[in-house]
């Protein structure tokens, strides 16, 4: 792994302006990203996940939405400092993004072929033969199964699994040094999403490409991610390696997320978060989990923790991270 990230965020914020008041979408998030390393980002619906993805791709959506704060530092540019025609010329081409939805992403109108190409067509500005034979080559990347036959295919035509691949080859046809995968095996059924996961895998692998997995199965986190953020309420309260989050997890929100897993080895009662995640138009002075944790004291309700090292390259933010049992 190379000792440079490829990928920094820092400090990055997101807030939108709604009749509600501000909501404060993403709030102060950091991570970097290397060269063939998987980061898996998890955490409940609303948490900021999907929306921190958004925020590196500079797709918040308008008008409402904006990026109030942070740095997002690209082999060392800053894209919150491009131009949209800059940026325009880096999605697709040095990061790209698997949406989770495949029906909502590709076109019914269009074949595949058409979907595949425009990408490559933009980015590396080939025509006629030469295009052809790279759409080919993406289909194939991505195990689809007579690759010449499929791109005069339109996605109504595709099953789940294949649609979802071929939003898959889109993404990887202009071979992007990022990619981000916003739970790209939701649409899938176990078989297949077992397949796709090994494919993504072998790609990496292939072509060291750094990957951001966001997703809501700490199993597949577990089987495909060298390191772990946990997000809750618009920040990242624990990060580690894939071990360190499972084995020993430091925050309450990952151990509550952990308990309320299901385990292979027996079958036992999972644990409930009980409560919701706070408004975030209104988040508490103190740490966001407070409200919903068995081990929240009084200075946990007035200031946000600190951010603690548990050991190396191991951080929650917890005033009691490593003590809790």
């Amino acid at each position: 792994m190379d000792s440079k990230p490829v990928l920094q965020v820092k400090d990055l914020k997101v807030q939108f302006a709604t009749r509600h008041g501000l909501i404060k979408a993403v709030d102060g998030v950091t991570f970097d990203l290397h060269r063939g390393e998987s980061l898996g980002i998890v955490g409940e619906s609303g948490s900021g996940k999907s929306m921190t993805s958004l925020a590196v791709m500079r797709l918040v959506p308008p008008p409402n939405g904006r990026i109030v704060a942070g740095e997002i530092f690209l082999n060392g540019e800053n894209l919150l400092k491009k131009s949209n025609s800059e940026m325009r010329d880096i999605r697709g081409g040095k990061i790209a993004m698997i949406f989770q939805d495949p029906m909502s992403s590709l076109n019914p109108a269009f074949t595949i072929g058409n979907q595949v190409g425009e990408a490559v067509a933009l980015h590396q500005h080939l025509r006629g033969n030469e295009l052809r034979k790279k759409v080919i080559n993406a289909l194939s990347l991505v195990k689809i199964p007579a690759p010449e036959t499929r791109v005069k295919s339109f996605p109504h035509q595709m099953s789940g699994g294949m649609r979802q691949r071929v939003v898959g080859a889109i993404a990887l046809s202009c071979e992007p040094e990022v990619l981000i995968a916003d739970e790209p095996t939701t649409s899938l059924d176990v078989t297949v999403q077992a397949q796709y996961l090994r494919l993504l895998k072998e790609i990496q692998e292939e072509k060291q490409v750094a990957i951001i997995l966001i997703t809501h199965d700490l199993g597949i986190v577990a089987r495909l991610c060298h390191r772990v953020a946990v997000m809750y309420a618009g920040r990242i309260v624990e990060i580690g390696s894939t071990e360190q989050i499972f084995d020993k997890p430091s925050h309450p929100y990952t151990i509550a997320l952990l308990r309320s897993t299901p385990k292979l080895e027996g079958v036992s009662r999972l644990d409930s978060i009980e409560g919701e995640p706070p408004d975030p138009s209104n988040l508490p002075d103190g740490c966001r989990f407070a409200p919903r944790c068995k081990w929240a004291k009084d200075k946990c309700r007035e200031a946000y923790p600190p951010r603690v090292q548990i050991s190396d390259g191991h951080w929650a933010d917890c005033w009691f991270a490593g003590d809790l049992k």
